[in-house]
Parts: structure tokens; C-alpha cells; sequence
């Protein structure tokens, strides 16, 4: 496991991560797992070099699951390939961040709107089940979960306005959201902060409050904006 100008194979460089042999079945799932663990924790940083040789060899594997953890990780976007030269951790910039926020607040504002139009109170239950969720996972610790049930609840709430194809383009932008936060490994310190930000989103939808709920949620979408876009700085200072 090494940087991009890196040999494959031979001797491991000092300070590389390495990683437990492998005992269970299903080798892509947990290799996958485990490669996407290193991301979030910091310990596999942007641009580092993912060697299947030395991989295989610390899992106890063979090469052919690590290959294919490696496809299924980039086509979640957190790794990219290169030809002749394997696969590396993803690298974005604040700059794409920031774009990728600006296009969010369009679009998700745009489907808010509509869904306060024509939310159901079934619907409006299901959201208040998956903001007691985002509380459940704060207590958790794990980052992974607490992004996936984030963003499970702007997909429900885009979901709602009944736009099928708003949908479409908001989980193409969602996928590199994710990616950037999974890659930064935390949106704040404190993450019981994700899951109370959510509050005055829950409460302006239970109240049916259109303009209440837009301003909570371009308030809401802004300061997430604020903290992704500084950790990305903080990055490229420290690249």
C-alpha cells in the first residue's frame, strides 16, 4: 500500500497500512469493508496507491477478490482506476465541493417546495422515523451508517415531490456528497450535530410551514457546505 509513484510488490513501506488476514466467505463484501474503513479513519489518504499484490497477501487472499472490492469501491466513487497502474483512494478538491453543495441547495429547495405541496401524512411519519434513526446512529459510531441515514432523509424528502427524474440527478449528486464526507471521514466533530440539525427540518414539515421548512433547509444545507467545503481546505493545506 503505497503512494502513486510506487512499485508494485516488493517490500512494504514503512508507516504503510496494513491489514488482518481474512477467515469468512464473503471476501469482497468485507475486503470492500475494510478498504473503505481505512478511507474514513484516515489511515488510507487521497491519492494513495491500492496494491492488489500486497493486499491479497495481507488478507490471506488471492488477488481476484481484491480486484473486485476494488471495482465495486469505484463504482461507489471512492477509489478511481488508472490504467497499467491500478487503483487509487479518490482525490476531490474544495472547489468541487463547493460546486457540488451550490447545485445541491438549487435542487434540493426546488424538490422541498414541490414535496410540501403534496407530502402525505404517511410520509411525513417515515421522515420523523428516519430523523429518530439519524439520533439512534449518533450514538453508533459509525461515520458510515450516520451518512447513509443523512442522506437517506434529503432523498426521502426529494422523494416526496414525486419529480422522478429531480430524483434521479439528486442520487447522482448524493453519490459524490457522500464520497467527499466518507473521504473526509466526518462532517462534525460532534456527531449528535448532524442529527439535531435535522430537527427544525422535521418540525417545519410536521407544521406543513413551506417557506419555514426552505429557510431551515437552505440555513441546513449552507452550514454543511461551510464545514465540507473547510476540511477539504484543510486537506490541501496538509497534501
Amino acid at each position: 500500500m503505497k503512494k502513486e509513484d510506487g512499485a508494485e510488490g516488493g517490500k512494504q513501506p514503512a508507516g504503510a497500512v496494513t491489514f488482518t488476514p481474512l477467515r469468512s466467505i464473503d471476501l469482497v463484501t468485507q475486503i470492500s469493508r475494510l478498504i473503505t474503513e481505512a478511507i474514513v479513519t484516515g489511515r488510507l489518504k487521497p491519492g494513495d496507491r491500492l496494491t492488489e499484490l500486497q493486499l491479497s497477501k495481507e488478507l490471506g487472499t488471492s488477488r481476484a477478490p481484491v480486484r473486485e472490492a476494488a471495482r465495486l469501491l469505484e463504482n461507489q466513487g471512492l477509489i478511481v482506476s488508472s490504467p497499467r497502474r491500478g487503483f487509487f483512494v479518490r482525490t476531490l478538491t474544495a472547489d468541487e465541493m463547493r460546486e457540488i453543495y451550490e447545485l445541491r441547495i438549487c435542487l434540493e429547495m426546488h424538490a422541498a417546495g414541490i414535496a410540501m405541496d403534496r407530502i402525505s401524512d404517511e410520509e411525513i411519519d417515515a421522515l420523523a422515523r428516519q430523523v429518530a434513526r439519524l439520533h439512534a446512529s449518533a450514538n453508533d459510531g459509525s461515520i458510515e451508517k450516520q451518512i447513509f441515514e443523512d442522506f437517506a432523509f434529503h432523498r426521502m424528502l426529494c422523494k416526496a415531490g414525486g419529480n422522478a427524474r429531480l430524483l434521479k440527478v439528486y442520487d447522482e449528486l448524493a453519490a459524490e456528497m457522500s464520497v467527499g464526507i466518507t473521504l473526509i471521514g466526518k462532517l462534525y466533530d460532534n456527531p449528535h450535530r448532524i442529527a439535531e440539525s435535522h430537527d427544525p427540518l422535521l418540525k417545519a414539515i410536521e407544521a406543513r410551514n413551506k417557506p419555514e421548512l426552505l429557510e431551515a433547509l437552505h440555513y441546513h444545507i449552507s452550514a454543511a457546505q461551510k464545514e465540507v467545503v473547510a476540511l477539504f481546505d484543510g486537506l490541501e493545506t496538509n497534501r
